[in-house]
């Protein structure tokens, strides 16, 4: 009973915002990302499974990440409380999303209890969306204020004709909304009821529309690491979700996914994309995040099996029926990265080569001996394909691996309308902006 408690209570801990670690201090300490042809998967256990936390000290005055040469990297905006997801509205707004996993000692859930201690966002969650206005695009909001507020850990934000939606941890909300507004005056609808948190602390739930807006897709992650306390507890969880925008329509448009965060249609082809932080404690190099396509109906492994056909051998009810369906991603991001956000670059700013190719941000491990993630990895595409590799893009995240401190994590990844690119540090409650000179 002990020892149950105890892995519960990691579990628990997991999540303060997805994941942790203990970073490295430089770039060659960095841990990089496999090419697809050559990922090679180790044993499970090969290496042992580790706790090893990182320290957030914040960023020093005028210090920033580091973005290839020919970029600018400035401060967009500071001061906020956990900015998790940013939206850009049809007319260039900028919505933020500001909330953060609610530790309150023990949680229970169903008929268990389990304990809560450890999260790195301590006191309560904000709760709300802000908003953001820069109209002349020269990377300094001219208005700034609360857009929505009173929510249930708010992540996923879509505006579709008339309408606003969020997506709290709980449900699927509804708001009258007209094109330049600032802020939110009539009472909104919960149109879908979701599974709220989680043992692990999964409680994102982000939403996107298809390219011709009939249909809302609503990524949920998993309950647990590895369904630990049964399938029961994880019904409509590691799923993406589609219902029709009235709420109606439900069904699992894919599943097995296991923390899908990062959800984004692919421009041109309206094919759905998302990044998935993968399972833990089966060692340094195990499980691979991934960015994958997701195919209607497909099945992507979570619980029974990972990366592909590789059976997770902790499971004591055997599927091989499910290993055997298991669709295989199309990209390793490199091991308890935390890949969290996703966007592809509609911009035309930057150079060529980023062209509808994704920019990926990874909040950083917990479950690694070394640093793995703490930046934001740009991959290429090409005849619409993902390339075989991920890329560096904006770094300098690490502060002193001898200290275990790192400056911010960064998070979710969008695309200004004056199409320079804006990452969400939730650690030092910051927006940074990365723009071509």
């Amino acid at each position: 009973m002990i020892k149950q408690i105890l892995y519960i209570t990691c579990i628990a801990i997991v999540t303060t915002a997805c994941s942790q670690n203990k970073p490295d201090k430089s770039k060659k300490a960095e841990v990089s990302t496999p090419t697809q042809q050559d990922v090679k998967l180790p044993a499970p256990f090969e290496t042992k499974s580790v706790k090893n936390y990182s320290k957030v000290v914040g960023w020093p005055a005028g210090k920033t990440p580091v973005a290839p040469a020919g970029f600018t990297v400035s401060l967009f905006a500071d001061s906020l409380k956990n900015p998790r997801n940013i939206y850009i509205a049809p007319n260039g707004d900028i919505l933020v999303s500001e909330a953060n996993t609610e530790m309150k000692g023990v949680k229970k859930i169903g008929a268990k209890i389990v304990g809560a201690a450890g999260s790195q966002n301590l006191g309560k969650s904000a709760n709300r969306i802000s908003i953001f206005r820069d109209a002349d695009g020269d990377g300094k909001p001219e208005m700034q204020g609360v857009f929505l507020s009173d929510l249930n850990q708010p992540y996923g934000m879509l505006i579709l004709g008339s309408s606003f939606y969020v997506a709290n941890t709980d449900g699927l909300w509804k708001y009258d909304y007209k094109a330049g507004q600032t802020k939110i005056i009539t009472p909104g609808k919960m149109i879908v009821s979701l599974p709220a948190g989680g043992y692990n602390n999964h409680w994102t739930r982000n939403i996107i529309s298809n390219a011709n807006g009939t249909k809302i897709y609503i990524a949920v992650g998993s309950g647990t690491n590895l369904a630990d306390h049964g399938m029961d507890v994880e019904k409509r969880r590691a799923n993406v979700l589609e219902i029709n925008p009235d709420g109606s329509g439900e069904r699992v448009y894919a599943s097995g996914l296991r923390n899908p965060a990062g959800i984004a249609i692919q421009p041109g082809t309206g094919v759905l994309y998302t990044v998935v932080n993968e399972r833990d404690e089966l060692g340094d190099e195990l499980v691979p995040d991934y960015l994958t396509s997701v195919k209607e109906g497909g099945f992507y492994g979570w619980p029974w099996a990972y990366f592909g056909q590789h059976e997770d051998p902790r499971l004591k009810v055997k599927r091989p029926d499910m290993v055997k369906k298991t669709i295989t991603p199309d990209l390793s991001l490199g091991a308890h990265t935390a890949s969290l956000g996703i966007a592809f670059y509609t911009g035309k700013k930057f150079p060529a080569k980023y062209d509808n190719g994704t920019f990926i941000g990874q909040h950083g491990s917990w479950n690694r001996s070394k640093l793995s993630g703490y930046k934001v990895g740009f991959v290429p595409f090409s005849n619409n394909k993902p390339g075989n590799a991920m890329e560096d893009f904006l770094t300098g995240f690490v502060a002193n691996a001898d200290k275990n401190e790192v400056y911010g994590r960064p998070v979710g990844v969008t695309i200004a309308k004056d199409g320079s690119l804006l990452v969400a540090d939730d650690a030092s409650n910051r927006i940074w902006r990365v723009s071509a000179k």
